[in-house]
């Protein structure tokens, strides 16, 4: 199709909605129309207050404001914590993910007020939780019911309760009696476990895997490294094929393989992957462990946003089924199928808030890989499936002064159409009708 009219997805919005819906009929009058309009007054002055953007374009306008400034905060304070000007060990993995998790959370809350304002608009009646918390900081913005702080203080909770488990055990810091400490309490007592498959958002965020208990690999690896941090001890990861593995910093690493009741310390913190054959995390022994490269802490924010840009870029494109970004980089560099004039763009129908969060996730992750030139291309195939088409080709120039040459001449021919189909936008907005075309 030539043109897409994407509107929010009935799923983006968390709010129920009553079953007897109130609609303000033209078409004829009655006796009952003077109640039925009290009661529309009577739910929409209750939503005001629930929704501030409903309740007066100057209170829209402010509110839009505090949002963008909030999304801001928490981008800067990212940035901050990620920055290159402190040490690698100074940045605390749970703090930078926490304010990913925020200025999400205020996107999609952004996103949940606009929408209950359409309906409400339109009549439609919007039921509002009447627990939610006020804010008007990032700090204290509840995520989940909780502030960043209060998530902060609940892996220090359960490094209090693996100290607890120690203490009634009568037994002393050596470093195996820990790590069996530690795995008690996460994956025993707590019941933390691992998700095959990322099916849910709620496994794709830090917050909601400490109250869900569920989540990705990467994520309860972070939060093994985090709790062990506040024990003193320190755990290293490595990417090994497609599994980050993580492991204590030890002279000794014999010890993890050694199995005790079925099962290896290395195979209880990293799962079932380190006994399938199919692994190479399978063929690891406490010799070749030390070989391996050591992730920083930065590497490993860093395998997160991957993670949560692959999620959304899925979440996305689900009514695509095998949509890759970099499909239309194909179709532009067969020669045979350039057409003289420029084309309208045929961008395929994309859910736009889960697009949005995979282009915030990349924004995130270029601050820690600048360079990385397919990054930066998939960076600018998003943003073009976003149809932002100036900021697409802006990107996709920067990555093809980074990537190999074959890699720039794949895309040359692509920016050259999409930098045209930029300007004819322009040409049109103008007023003029005529096509452009290429010489």
């Amino acid at each position: 199709m030539d043109f897409v009219y994407c509107m929010p997805a009935v799923s983006m919005v968390s709010q129920t909605f009553a079953a007897d819906h109130f609609f303000i009929r033209y078409d004829h009058h009655h006796h009952h129309d003077h109640k039925d309009l009290g009661r529309w007054r009577s739910r929409t002055t209750a939503a005001a207050s629930a929704y501030p953007l409903f309740s007066n374009p100057k209170a829209s306008s402010s509110r839009h404001k505090f949002y963008q400034e909030a999304l801001k905060t928490a981008r800067d304070k990212f940035a901050r914590e990620i920055s290159f000007q402190s040490e690698d060990k100074d940045v605390s993995l749970a703090k930078a993910l926490l304010y990913v998790a925020a200025e999400d959370e205020t996107f999609m809350v952004f996103n949940r007020e606009m929408d209950a304002c359409s309906f409400l608009n339109e009549g439609i009646d919007v039921c509002s939780s009447s627990n939610a918390r006020e804010w008007d900081s990032v700090e204290q913005m509840p995520l989940d019911g909780k502030t960043i702080s209060e998530w902060l203080s609940e892996l220090d909770a359960i490094a209090k309760e693996v100290e607890a488990e120690l203490v009634s055990r009568d037994i002393g810091c050596h470093l195996v009696e820990v790590l069996q400490a530690v795995n008690l309490v996460l994956f025993e007592l707590r019941g933390f476990k691992r998700s095959p498959v990322l099916v849910d958002s709620k496994h794709s965020y830090l917050h909601l895997v400490l109250s869900s208990g569920c989540g990705s690999a990467i994520l309860l690896s972070i939060i093994y490294i985090e709790v062990c941090r506040r024990l003193g001890l320190t755990i290293v990861g490595s990417r090994v094929g497609e599994d980050f593995l993580i492991w204590p910093q030890t002279t000794y690493p014999e010890e993890l393989f050694k199995v005790t009741s079925g099962h290896s310390l290395f195979a209880v913190v990293n799962g079932r992957c380190v006994e399938d054959p199919r692994s190479m995390a399978s063929d690891l022994t406490g010799s070749s462990l030390l070989g391996l490269e050591i992730a920083s802490n930065r590497d490993i924010v860093g395998i997160a946003l991957a993670n949560l840009i692959r999620f959304h870029w899925k979440c996305a494109s689900r009514s695509n089924l095998g949509l890759m970004l970099t499909s239309p980089l194909r179709h532009a560099h067969n020669a045979d199928e350039k057409p003289n004039k420029i084309d309208k763009p045929n961008v395929p129908l994309l859910r736009p808030q889960d697009l949005k969060l995979a282009i915030m996730a990349s924004e995130r992750l270029l601050i820690l890989q600048p360079h990385n030139w397919a990054l930066r291309r998939d960076h600018g195939m998003m943003l073009y499936y976003n149809r932002e088409y100036g900021k697409a080709v802006q990107e996709l120039s920067i990555c093809m002064a980074f990537a190999p040459e074959e890699e720039a001449e794949l895309l040359e021919p692509f920016v050259e159409k999409l930098h045209l189909m930029r300007l004819e936008s322009s040409w049109k907005s103008l007023g003029h009708t005529a096509s452009m075309t290429v010489k």
